[in-house]
């Protein structure tokens, strides 16, 4: 890169997903930082957001989930404590999970540990986006066994929580015809509407 520099030309990194989400970037703009050499970054998307498109899925769902955790299982790198995976699972939330799918029977057991039943939905998404996308629906207790059975060792999301089986939920308030938005009166009355709220 200072030899590109040097020459007055420009050099690109290229990132697999967006670089944002364990993308080790930081440490890359420190340094460029450190020699003086000007950067930019330009987002690309995620394979969470890919894994999403591919299972036909919204992760936050009225009444469901409204909360996405992104994180990862301990390994080499460790999380901090108060990030643990059974620390997460006891939100309930809808949670993805990178660099994790090497590890699957233990992260069903820290699901399980932090309050997922063995019944709550899952799904396991391999090269999202690429031709040969894999996807898998299944429940936290199967996650294991479905992962082997699929031959799923490396390059996947795991997605876990209600969301998965984009059930039950409640109907959005965007397109009620009783909800006053900035744009349109609503039906309801003012007694309703203050409800709501």
């Amino acid at each position: 890169v200072r030899e590109t520099e040097a020459e007055g030309k420009m050099t690109v990194r290229l990132h697999t997903g967006d670089p944002c989400i364990y993308g080790a970037i930081r440490e890359q703009m420190d340094e460029f930082d450190r020699l003086g050499i000007s950067y930019q970054v330009c987002p690309g998307v995620s394979s969470f957001c890919g894994a999403a498109a591919a299972l036909n899925m919204e992760y936050t769902l009225p009444e469901i989930s409204q909360s996405v955790v992104i994180t990862r299982m301990a390994g080499r790198t460790p999380v901090p404590e108060r990030e643990s995976i059974a620390s997460f699972a006891a939100h309930g939330a809808t949670m993805v999970l990178f660099l994790s799918s090497g590890m699957v029977a233990e992260l069903a057991d820290e699901l399980m540990r932090g309050g997922y039943g063995a019944d709550t939905p899952a799904a396991i998404v391999c090269r999202a986006t690429w031709d040969d996308e894999k996807k898998v629906v299944c429940t936290v207790g199967t996650l294991a066994e479905r992962a082997a059975g699929e031959q799923i060792r490396k390059t996947a999301l795991i997605i876990v929580g209600n969301a998965v089986s984009q059930s039950g939920y409640a109907l959005s308030k965007l397109y009620d015809s009783g909800f006053t938005t900035e744009y349109r009166q609503g039906s309801d009355s003012e007694e309703a509407q203050k409800e709501r709220k």
